[in-house]
């Protein structure tokens, strides 16, 4: 601090760190306290309130499907026979002096007295026959409507937990008396609904239902055979070892949440050990074993793949390992194999993209900490007799300690949360890592509470993690100043 303000001056420090505190507040701690909000939030589609809501919508619908079905006469001054007016064709079944006269006949539109699934008449039922088809609106009118509750609550019911009357639209009534039961309906899930609102507003907002759905049990329907299949297989053993897969009364429960996050940590490990052990060796060849000169060409050929954009070059590595990519063109012109190998099945192939994509956050930190090593030290080593292998764990190592961890959290942070590799990778035919998850929560299935949960958990784990590493290399923040 003394330092900045001898170099800086007060003036120039104090608006450094007033920078730094905006961009650490606009980007870090808002954003992220505005997920913490909604991840503590219960859907609003899970509301007591949303339920009455809905029921309520669907006896306005059933009335306004209703009111088509009832019986409707012309007046006969509007007939076009006797007004000479034009005619307009029938959309009723035609008549049977039609069909003699060799008129054209159009196809009913009437509800059909067969059963099968009708189209709401657009000229109304006739009085004889005041029947209706099924009309889901109205199945789903009932104030009986089951409530949203965690695993392990009790089952409530709207009608029940809230004393309002048990009512349903029975399809056997008359015509006039299921819109008499959908507008009663109507009324009462609308003042319920009412009352709800200003009841949840003034209690306490904030749950942590969203974080238990992560570790939720889902049932995996199958067959015996099926059951038995799956348990051969050793990913299913281990899962059934840690408790994230079971079987109650032959039934097979997994938590398919906590099964997806442990996956994605299990692959950026692998992917971050195979970018440690691949980039290692660069960095040491970079910085330590090559002329000024060889340098400058091998960090070339480093850079200049990176200069394209990364999701080009993760679409470029489709070209090689499709079925009628680069790979299996060589190996079916070399007689290697008959049918193409499906590369994008394989895990393996998903963790050398990620490699390849975050090489270079692996390499920079490795190379910029060596290339600050005495080769002196190295050569003093070498002449005390120390063989390769211990030079590189007694001297080399421990000097590149702050570098490999800072490649380490940098890799495993982009590989944890990846999501146009795999995506892009394995095409929906492996399965999918937590990051592709979220976004399904965000953007397909409409939950973005639980999707923020998942975030917002997500991130306290990886950090976690990284603070573990740290403790293990016993790495300090300050050593990341030799990284730079």
């Amino acid at each position: 601090m003394r330092s900045l303000i001898r170099g800086y001056g007060r003036g120039l420090t104090a608006l450094f760190f007033a920078a730094a505190a905006v961009w650490g507040l606009m980007l870090i701690i808002l954003p992220q306290l505005t997920m913490l909000e909604r991840a503590v939030t219960p859907p609003a589609r899970q509301l007591d309130s949303s339920i009455a809501r809905q029921v309520a919508r669907d006896a306005r619908t059933c009335m306004s499907l209703l009111e088509t079905y009832r019986p409707v006469e012309a007046p006969a001054e509007e007939s076009a026979s006797s007004s000479g007016g034009l005619a307009i064709p029938s959309i009723s079944t035609p008549s049977a002096s039609n069909e003699s006269s060799g008129g054209l006949a159009v196809p009913s539109m009437s509800p059909p007295s067969s059963g099968g699934m009708a189209v709401p008449s657009m000229g109304g039922a006739t009085a004889a026959n005041d029947t209706r088809p099924y009309i889901l609106q109205c199945d789903r009118a009932d104030t009986h409507a089951r409530l949203v509750r965690g695993e392990g609550e009790e089952i409530a019911h709207l009608d029940t937990l809230y004393g309002i009357p048990a009512l349903a639209v029975d399809p056997d009534l008359p015509l006039d008396d299921q819109i008499a039961a959908a507008e009663e309906i109507h009324v009462t899930a609308n003042a319920l609904y009412d009352r709800l609102v200003v009841e949840e507003a003034n209690a306490f907002p904030y749950t942590l239902d969203n974080f238990e759905t992560l570790a939720a049990p889902r049932l995996i329907p199958m067959s015996e055979a099926a059951r038995a299949e799956e348990h051969k297989l050793l990913s299913n053993r281990l899962l059934s070892a840690v408790g994230l897969r079971y079987e109650v009364d032959g039934v097979v429960y997994e938590r398919i949440g906590l099964v997806t996050l442990t996956r994605t940590i299990v692959f950026a490990l692998l992917a971050t050990a195979l970018a440690l052990v691949l980039c290692y060796p660069i960095a040491y060849k970079v910085a330590l074993a090559s002329p000024p000169r060889q340098a400058v060409w091998l960090f070339l050929g480093l850079i200049i793949p990176y200069t394209i954009v990364e999701l080009m070059r993760v679409y470029a590595w489709t070209t090689i390992i499709d079925n009628q990519g680069l790979v299996n063109a060589l190996l079916s012109w070399a007689g290697v194999i008959s049918d193409p190998i499906q590369f994008n099945r394989f895990p393996a192939t998903i963790f050398l993209v990620i490699v390849y994509t975050y090489v270079l956050f692996m390499v920079f930190p490795i190379f910029n900490v060596m290339s600050t090593l005495d080769r002196n030290q190295i050569e003093a080593a070498k002449d005390l007799g120390a063989s390769a292998v211990r030079v590189h764990r007694r001297v080399i190592i421990p000097h590149s300690k702050p570098g490999i961890a800072v490649g380490c959290i940098a890799t495993f942070m982009l590989s944890a949360g990846a999501f146009s590799v795999p995506r892009i990778i394995s095409r929906g035919l492996q399965a999918e890592w937590f990051s592709q998850t979220i976004y399904n929560k965000f953007f397909e299935s409409e939950n973005s509470n639980i999707g923020a949960a998942y975030s917002f958990g997500y991130t306290l784990l990886c950090f976690l993690l990284v603070a573990v590493f740290m403790w293990a290399m016993r790495t300090r923040l300050k050593d990341f100043a030799r990284v730079q």
